[in-house]
């Protein structure tokens, strides 16, 4: 497999000048005294990694991280300070909503506009327009100035030339975040054709189960570093699970600057407490505490309680959610058919999944304690627990949870 992307020790510096000069005085003044100095920013620090043709790679990380200045480099809208960049055929870039389109010119000219650009001739551009207009579903509008679009129209067209001149590289930043739903569809079907057709793709989301279904390869930049690279799905797994630690460590600083009776400043916590929750563990199937989890394997939330007062028939209840946000489940004890007669002091209760449905990924869970009514909470600790998820399998399918099915195929007589 030949390279087609190559870094090779990339760094990239920025000046930051502070000394802003708004008027028109201070500009004409600025020319006779030396500049002061601005503070230096390094966007990349020694980036390293290749592409070879017909692979998919994620780039992800929090904004500011470097994903941005790392696609304008492979697309020679910015320079390295030092190091190489190499590229191999023709790339197709969507990077700022915006960028390569004339506000002032009209979207037919603006397709012939950026065909040339690609080095297409007029001829070449026409034959494609049709195709073009019908993808973007700007119709009527392809004659207007594109200055007069809205943001959703800008991108579909944008989209729709992009894709259409054949690129061998494509490299997108976000593009499907502007958009309806069935566009964004659209967009999806056609990458994934272009990956199909063996085309190289470059992807900047923060829809990491997007990057981790298209993307073979993904590597994970932190403040400028490549901090990870590898398999999209055990790289995406890395950077939840220290997105996950840092806003767990941000609310314990919350909560151990609010004193204890200050309920309703404690973010993640709330609840009467006459009973309280003291511990979760999650417990692998020998009865370990685990972070990491695999599919089809047994995993049991245990909570600690200590009831200050008697409580009836309580109500012991989990939410489990996906690090997206998608709630997966909310169970209960008196919905699963096994109340508990009465609490009073220290105990626990245990809930057992037997067979983990979970796909790879990072999860959260919810625990809390009602009453009989479940209308009296007595404690309540909101997504304050999260693990792990991976599959010994080389191919753990697509989605948040497997489910149990047998494929039958019958040939025709």
């Amino acid at each position: 497999m030949s390279t087609v992307i190559e870094f090779a020790n990339v760094s990239k510096r920025f000046t930051i000048h502070h000394d802003r000069r708004n008027s028109i005085q201070e500009r004409i003044a600025g020319l006779f005294r030396p500049r002061a100095r601005g503070e230096t920013f390094w966007a990349l620090r020694d980036v390293s990694f290749s592409v070879g043709q017909g692979e998919s790679l994620g780039l992800v990380g929090h904004n500011g991280a470097g994903k941005s200045t790392a696609l304008k480099l492979m697309t020679r809208i910015l320079e390295p300070t030092s190091g190489a960049v190499k590229l191999r055929g023709r790339v197709a870039a969507l990077l700022e909503l915006g960028s390569g389109f004339h506000p002032d010119l009209s979207g037919r000219e603006n397709v012939f506009l950026n065909g040339s650009l690609m080095g297409f001739s007029k001829r070449d551009m026409q034959a494609r327009l049709e195709e073009i207009v019908e993808f973007s579903e700007v119709g009527d509008f392809i004659d207007m100035q594109v200055k007069h679009y809205s943001s959703g129209m800008y991108t579909r067209l944008a989209f729709a030339v992009a894709t259409a001149v054949d690129p061998d590289i494509l490299i997108t930043d976000e593009v499907l975040a502007v958009g309806d739903e069935g566009f964004q569809r659209k967009c999806m079907e056609r990458i994934y054709r272009f990956r199909q057709m063996g085309r190289t793709i470059i992807f900047v989301s923060h829809a990491l189960e997007t990057v981790r279904l298209l993307c073979d390869h993904a590597i994970w930049l932190d403040h400028g570093a490549a901090r990870a690279s590898g398999p999209a799905s055990e790289v995406i797994d890395s950077y939840l699970e220290d997105v996950n630690r840092h806003e767990a460590e941000a609310r314990r600083k919350v909560v151990e600057a609010v004193p204890v009776e200050d309920e309703e400043l404690q973010l993640w916590r709330h609840g009467t407490g006459e009973v309280e929750i003291c511990a979760v563990d999650l417990l692998d199937a020998s009865g370990r505490p685990q972070e990491l989890f695999y599919t089809g394997e047994p995993l049991t939330v245990r909570m600690s309680y200590d009831a200050h007062i008697r409580v009836e028939r309580p109500q012991f209840g989990l939410a489990l959610y996906h690090a997206s946000g998608t709630h997966l489940s909310g169970p209960n004890n008196n919905f699963a058919g096994s109340p508990i007669a009465s609490i009073a002091g220290r105990g626990t209760v245990e809930y057992t999944i037997p067979e983990l449905p979970l796909l790879p990924g990072q999860y959260r869970i919810t625990t809390a304690i009602h009453d009989s009514t479940g209308m009296i909470t007595y404690d309540h600790h909101e997504q304050h627990y999260s693990f792990t998820v991976r599959s010994h399998s080389p191919h753990p399918g697509y989605g948040l949870v497997e489910i149990p099915a047998r494929w039958r195929h019958r040939p025709g007589e």
